[in-house]
C-alpha cells in the first residue's frame, strides 16, 4: 500500500500500530491525513482518533492467487466518493511530490514533521545502492518496522531500487529464534539493523548457535552508535564485514557509511565517509573545521528535506549558513572518516568538562560481563551535570555497581567515571529499538 499510495501521487504517512488513541490523534492531525488505511482487522485506537477527526477509514488486504502472484484489494468503507479515483495510469509522478511524511524520533519534546519528496527518496535509494553495491543478486530480510526510514528506505526501497529480493519476517516482526531460518530460506546476502537487534542476535548465537549460517556480503548497523567491541564480535561470529552507517529522517536516511572492503577500510568507532551529499563540520559561526576538530555535523544534498512542516522555529534553527544542521557533534579524521561524539544536547557538561556519553558507553561495553550500557547526564548542584549510567549484565553474570565503578576507574579519566550505576534487566526504547538517553535518564532518575 505504501508503493500504491506514492505511485498515485498521494503522501504516505506510516504509523506505529501500537500508538494510543491520543498519539494517533496527534499524528493524524499534524500530518493533515485524509484517509486512514489499516488491515481488515483494523486498529481501534487509530479508528477512534480518525473518527474524532472525521477522517474516513479504509482497509486493505492481500490474497495469494494460485499462480503465487498476490492480489491487493482495497475496501473504502462508507465513503463512496472515495471510490471514484481516476486510473493511476493517467498519473505522472513529479520529483517534487511529497511521497513520505514522517516524524522525528522526538529527541526534543515534540516530534517534528518531515516531508520527503519523490526526489529525496530516489536520491537516498541511489546512494544506498551505490555504497553497498546492491544488485538483483542480493536478498535481505527486513527486521525493522516500516514506519521508520531505516527499514523503509534502507531495507525495502533500496532493495526494490536495485532489483534485489526483500522478504518480511515470517513472525511478522523481528524474532531472534526465526531470524536465521528466514535469512537462509530467502538466501539473504545482507541485513541492516539497530545495535539492540545486533546484540540480541549475538546473545542468541552465544547461547544457542545455529547449525549453519548464510554467507553474507556484509552486515549493516545504523540508527545508534555501535560499540567497537560489539562490531568485532559480530564479524567474528558471522564472518562478514560490519559496516556502521549514519542516518536521519531529515536526510531520507543515509548520510555516511563505512565502505565495503573492496572500496576501502571500514573503521570501528567511525560511521564512515559521506555518501552522495556534502558534509561539513561547522563551528558556531558557520566556519568549516579542519580534520581532527570537533563541531556540528552539517549536510546539504538532493536527499535532504526542504524543511519541517509548519515549524518556522525549527526550520530557522536547523537551516543556517546554507547547511542543514544535524544536532550531532563529530569530527573527520585525516582519512575523511566521520567520528561522532554525541548529540549537542546529550553532551555531558561536568564542571566545564564536555564528556561524550558514546565514549563512556563504549568503555562499559568492553567489560566481558556487560551486555548493554547507557551513560547519561543528570543535574548536579556542584558540577552542573554529573554522569550516571544504566547497565544490563550478561545472562548469568553477577556484576554489580562496585565492579562497574572499579572497571570505569581503570579505563576512564576520573572526571568521566559515572557517579551512580543502575543495574537493570531492561532499558526504555522507542518502537524502532532505539535507545534515547533522554528517556533512559528520565526513567532512572525518577526512581531516586
Amino acid at each position: 500500500m505504501f508503493l500504491a499510495v506514492i505511485r498515485a501521487r498521494a503522501t504516505a504517512a506510516p504509523l506505529n500500530s501500537a500508538y494510543t488513541a491520543e498519539e494517533f490523534e496527534f499524528y493524524l492531525s499534524d500530518s493533515e491525513s485524509k484517509l486512514l488505511l489499516t488491515s481488515p482487522e483494523g486498529n481501534k485506537p487509530a479508528q477512534a482518533a480518525a473518527s474524532k477527526l472525521s477522517i474516513p477509514h479504509a482497509t486493505a488486504s492481500i490474497t495469494k492467487a494460485e499462480n503465487e502472484e498476490a492480489e491487493l484489494s482495497l475496501s473504502l468503507l462508507n465513503h463512496p466518493e472515495l471510490n471514484s479515483v481516476n486510473s493511476v495510469e493517467s498519473l505522472v509522478n513529479d520529483p517534487d511530490d511529497v511521497a513520505l511524511f514522517l516524524h522525528t524520533s522526538g529527541t526534543t519534546s515534540r516530534p517534528k514533521g518531515v516531508p520527503l519528496t519523490q526526489y529525496n527518496l530516489l536520491s537516498s535509494v541511489k546512494n544506498i545502492d551505490s555504497v553497498y553495491r546492491l544488485t538483483e543478486s542480493d536478498s535481505t530480510v527486513i527486521v525493522l518496522p516500516l514506519f521508520h526510514v531505516h527499514g523503509l528506505i534502507a531495507g525495502l526501497l533500496s532493495s526494490l531500487g536495485a532489483g534485489a529480493a526483500v522478504a518480511l519476517p515470517a513472525a511478522g516482526r523481528f524474532s531472534a529464534s526465526a531470524f536465521w531460518k528466514d535469512m537462509i530460506k530467502y538466501s539473504a546476502t545482507w541485513y541492516t539493523a539497530v545495535p539492540t537487534i545486533h546484540q540480541i542476535i549475538l546473545d542468541r548465537h552465544s547461547s544457542n548457535p545455529e547449525p549453519v549460517y548464510p554467507r553474507l556480503r556484509f552486515i549493516r548497523s545504523c540508527s545508534a552508535s555501535l560499540a567497537p567491541v560489539i562490531l568485532g564480535k559480530l564479524e567474528e561470529a558471522f564472518g562478514a564485514p560490519v559496516l556502521e552507517a549514519y542516518a536521519m529522517t531529515e536526510a531520507s536516511h543515509l548520510m555516511a557509511s563505512n565502505p565495503l572492503p573492496q572500496d576501502g577500510a571500514h573503521k570501528s568507532g567511525s560511521v564512515g565517509k559521506p555518501v552522495g551529499q556534502e558534509m561539513g563540520i561547522l563551528d558556531e559561526s558557520g566556519r568549516v573545521q579542519e580534520a581532527g576538530i570537533s563541531g556540528e555535523v552539517c549536510i546539504r544534498g538532493p536527499n535532504v528535506t526542504k524543511g519541517y512542516k509548519n515549524n518556522v522555529a525549527a526550520n530557522t534553527a536547523s537551516f543556517l549558513f546554507d547547511w542543514f544542521h544535524t544536532g550531532d557533534i563529530g569530527y573527520f579524521d585525516s582519512n575523511g572518516y566521520l567520528h561522532l561524539v554525541g548529540r549537542i544536547k546529550e553532551l555531558i557538561n561536568r564542571g566545564g568538562e564536555k564528556i561524550s556519553p558514546i565514549e563512556v558507553d563504549a568503555v562499559l561495553l568492553s567489560h566481558p560481563e556487560i551486555a548493554q550500557a547507557v551513560a547519561f547526564g543528570v543535574p548536579d548542584a556542584k558540577y552542573g551535570e554529573e554522569i550516571y549510567c544504566a547497565v544490563i549484565p550478561r545472562e548469568g553474570s553477577n556484576v554489580d555497581e562496585a565492579e562497574v565503578l572499579r572497571f570505569s576507574k581503570t579505563n576512564l579519566a576520573s572526571f568521566k567515571v559515572p557517579k551512580k550505576v543502575f543495574i537493570t534487566d531492561s532499558l526504555p526504547k522507542t518502537a524502532t529499538g532505539k535507545i534515547l538517553r533522554r528517556l533512559v535518564a528520565e526513567h532512572f532518575v525518577s526512581q531516586i
